[in-house]
């Protein structure tokens, strides 16, 4: 039953026989939620929750109906929030929410950069060594003048698969970021 829906750009079989399922955009997101799932110590594969990686928001018609009688939940950047409205049927974000699906301020990354908070991320980034690289962007003439959270979402951009998982390894679970908390929460049996 792990899985996601085929010939969706995703990394994992079909997940058609699942209770619930939670559509994420991208693999990062799908790590992000399985490793917060696990910290709180849910199972979701027995629970009959799969999380779907949809390769992106616009495959949400297709994996839409791929599932017509499946709990559906589904987290979301801001920035795409149209295209759920439109697939989903929704008339506002509210309707949205009531539905199960969680709009990320900026995206995923951004979330959990601001939950851990610039000092956490940079423990994170020096735990893996990368603290000294993090300090080389930071010096370059395109990121020197932006805000300290910019330049730790922008140099984790390029490696979100890993730092998905280990910036919800390091949150404090008192500071989950809503959509991530609403999305889980939305599936619990």
């Amino acid at each position: 039953m792990v899985a996601t829906a085929v010939g969706v750009g995703t990394d994992r079989p079909d997940s058609t026989d699942a209770d619930a399922v939670i559509l994420v955009e991208g693999t990062s997101d799908r790590h992000a939620v399985e490793t917060l799932a696990r910290r709180r110590g849910r199972d979701l594969e027995s629970e009959g929750v799969d999380v779907v990686s949809m390769g992106g928001y616009g495959n949400l018609p297709r994996v839409l109906a791929q599932h017509p009688d499946t709990l559906l939940a589904g987290l979301y950047d801001a920035g795409e929030e149209r295209h759920f409205l439109r697939a989903l049927g929704c008339a506002d974000r509210d309707e949205l929410e009531h539905a199960g699906f969680y709009a990320c301020t900026r995206d995923l990354e951004d979330e959990l950069t601001r939950a851990v908070g610039p000092d956490g991320v940079q423990r994170v980034l020096a735990e893996q060594g990368e603290l000294r690289s993090f300090r080389t962007y930071q010096k370059q003439p395109a990121h020197r003048a932006r805000p300290l959270e910019e330049q730790l979402h922008g140099f984790m951009w390029n490696r979100k698969q890993r730092y998905a998982v280990l910036l919800v390894e390091a949150l404090d679970l008192a500071r989950v970021p809503r959509p991530l908390d609403r999305v889980l929460a939305h599936v619990e049996g």
